[in-house]
């Protein structure tokens, strides 16, 4: 006598089937929840899925209180099981009776495992599109035959979990070709950029090396980075290091240069924006801080960014969320800050340029470049390193530079350090006519004369429009917003003004000083 069909919220099933399939899970998580969803269908012994290997079915899961090392590993010829091979062809469940099991192919579990005659066996495909990934059995000791209906519903779930199947095979085949990707960029960068973390570590200059040290302590974390220092000093190669060296080297690197955007395009940039979010929204478009999800994203020249866009950004920052424009959908992303400057951050805090918050926020762990004059110990490594990147480039290979080269480089100022000398470096590659770069072929800039320094004539001195009151309350604001508010200690400034906390403090209630706001509590 057939089994009755029990209630069931089916509708409510096969929706949890749907989020099934769409869902980011792997083979296996999908196998073991789509099993445990089918027993409440069709209570089972044992539930197997094969995988089709050519004219192999091999047991890839099991489940249920018969699915013991027995089952594992076992697999079947699609030769020996006729019913299974139509049941793939035809893409139709099957329940067998026990006709079945006495004249027909008999079981998958023959000799495997103690199944009476006549016990309750069904066979699944696991079809979806053009992919069939093998067959589902579903087994019980008790001897009667699976239901028409329950055989019907089965064989919907079974389409729905060999969709989900085929999802999860597209979304692992897309994260391999990304990865791939990912690592042939890496390679391209490498060969156009050099090796940042190689240039930092070969330094013979101390600042630097001390600077790499710390880089590679902090790369560990995902703490903000503040890098900091002259224009052309290499704070991009700092971020891209500190990038290669953390645990999210192989996800995105994005660089994001905040004075070369124009500041009603910024946002978007940012933050992305969707289709009629402004005029010309064409399109749904990701902003940088959904490319470089679970990367690293270096906001070079951070204090251009706009006050209205730094509040949206000190979000991002604390909650890692933010909305696309024209949109009320949240977006949360992971997401790494690496923020550079040349900046004076602490003086645009007190001239209103910058949020005080944000600046907190960001210097977390700050790290000053020196500048190339500061570290000339380097400059031929730093030369030779230069002119094997340019190569690619160029097209000159194999170029070197003379001693007398060198000395014509070590006898100039700089000023725009590093990224000057590449400039420098790519102009003689060019000029030059053999492998061996002379003083000759280096073409530095002329140094401007400097115009002679005289005091002004009496009538030309600006009048003095500040009392020494004025003067005095706004030297001592200074120092306290380079001290954050802190009076006591080496660092505190009272020991930046040369006196007692005590005496500082009556001065600043004399001149109506009040501390500022989030001042660490002192005793």
């Amino acid at each position: 006598m057939e089994r009755r069909l029990p209630d069931l919220d089916l509708t409510h099933d096969l929706r949890a089937l749907v989020t099934l399939a769409i869902d980011d899970d792997g083979f296996d998580d999908l196998v073991r929840r789509g099993l445990d969803w089918l027993a409440r269908l069709a209570p089972y012994d044992l539930a197997t899925v094969f995988s089709l290997d050519g004219a192999r079915l091999v047991v890839r899961a099991a489940r249920g209180r018969l699915a013991d090392h027995r089952v594992r590993g076992h697999e079947v010829s699609l030769d020996a099981f006729p019913t299974i091979r139509e049941a793939l062809e035809t893409r139709r469940a099957r329940a067998y009776t026990e006709d079945d099991h006495a004249n027909g192919d008999g079981d998958p579990f023959d000799g495997v495992l103690d199944l009476p005659p006549g016990h309750a066996c069904m066979v699944v495909p696991l079809c979806a599109a053009d992919r069939c990934f093998g067959v589902l059995t579903l087994d019980r000791e008790r001897c009667e035959v699976f239901p028409a209906q329950v055989v019907d519903l089965v064989e919907v779930y079974a389409q729905m979990l060999a969709l989900a199947l085929v999802n999860a095979e597209q979304r692992a085949l897309i994260a391999r070709l990304h990865h791939q990707e990912a690592d042939r960029v890496r390679i391209l960068e490498v060969e156009l950029n050099g090796e940042e973390e190689g240039v930092l570590e070969s330094s013979r200059s101390p600042l630097v090396a001390a600077i790499a040290q710390r880089a590679r302590q902090v790369a560990r974390t995902d703490t903000p980075v503040l890098v900091l220092g002259e224009t052309g000093t290499g704070k991009e190669r700092l971020a891209r290091a500190i990038h290669a060296w953390s645990g999210r080297a192989r996800r995105p690197f994005v660089k994001m240069n905040c004075a070369a955007i124009p500041a009603g395009l910024m946002e978007s940039e940012l933050f992305g924006h969707v289709k009629g979010g402004f005029t010309g929204a064409t399109r749904d478009r990701s902003g940088r801080f959904q490319t470089a999800n679970g990367g690293t994203l270096l906001l070079d020249e951070i204090g251009e960014l706009s006050l209205d866009l730094q509040a949206k950004l000190l979000r991002v920052l604390q909650e890692g969320a933010f909305e696309p424009v024209g949109s009320d959908r949240t977006v949360r992303v992971d997401v790494r800050i690496i923020a550079a400057t040349h900046v004076d951050l602490e003086k645009a805090v007190a001239a209103g340029r910058f949020r005080a918050d944000l600046y907190y926020r960001l210097n977390v762990f700050p790290l000053r470049l020196p500048s190339l004059r500061e570290r000339m110990e380097d400059l031929g490594a730093l030369s030779e390193a230069l002119l094997a990147e340019q190569s690619t480039r160029t097209g000159y290979r194999g170029r070197a530079l003379t001693e007398a080269a060198l000395a014509k480089l070590r006898g100039y100022h700089w000023p725009g350090n590093i990224r000057e000398l590449a400039n420098v470096l790519e102009r003689a590659t060019i000029l030059g006519d053999g492998a061996v770069l002379d003083a000759d072929t280096i073409d530095l800039p002329t140094p401007r004369p400097s115009l002679p320094v005289t005091s002004p004539a009496p009538s030309q001195v600006p009048p003095v429009t500040r009392s020494l009151q004025e003067v005095e309350r706004s030297h001592i604001r200074e120092v306290l917003t380079q001290t954050r508010g802190r009076l006591y200690g080496k660092d505190g400034a009272a020991a930046i003004l040369g006196l007692k906390p005590s005496t500082l403090q009556s001065r600043m209630k004399k001149l109506h000083i009040e501390r500022l706001e989030g001042a660490p509590a002192e005793r």
